[in-house]
């Protein structure tokens, strides 16, 4: 859960769970945020000292997204818009710190979900995509959650002897 594609490609597919309930006049607006963003963060250097920080961001920022599914009435497009810029600056900035770039195209796909999750949502059964999104969710609180932990090493007893 340190580096790689995996933080981006939960980021995205929250991303993309949340635009399911944006209307559709909102994707391409918020797509277009989204990739000119990534482009623009290919270019952005961040302090390897800030590793930590960042990746605890990026996984509120995983939360955060994936839990606007649950607002009422959905996404308006400005916030769909906003949450699109959310997670390429994050995304460009975890992947700049660990990882290479082409991690971010790995990822990308991944909020490809927006289409079969915004099908489901049409049909009045908002519930399993609901589901998934408080799966990727507790992912997250757990990811964010063990870096605060602290660590025992190898060689001293823990909890468990």
């Amino acid at each position: 859960m340190r580096g790689g594609v995996v933080p981006p490609a939960l980021l995205f597919l929250a991303l993309g769970l949340a635009l399911a309930f944006s209307p559709r006049r909102a994707w391409g607006p918020s797509l277009l945020a989204l990739f000119v963003a990534l482009g623009a963060g290919a270019f952005v250097r961040v302090p390897q000292t800030w590793l930590e920080d960042v990746f605890f961001g990026c996984w509120i920022s995983v939360i955060v997204t994936a839990a606007s599914v649950h607002l009422g009435r959905g996404l308006k497009p400005w916030a769909a818009v906003a949450l699109s810029l959310n997670a390429a600056v994050w995304a460009s900035v975890v992947v700049s710190l660990s990882g290479s770039k082409l991690d971010l195209l790995k990822a990308l796909p991944c909020v490809l979900i927006l289409l079969p999750a915004a099908w489901v949502v049409s049909r009045y059964a908002s519930i399993p995509v609901k589901v998934v999104s408080s799966w990727v969710i507790a992912v997250a609180v757990l990811a964010a959650t063990l870096q605060l932990l602290p660590v025992t090493p190898g060689y001293l007893p823990d909890h468990l002897e």
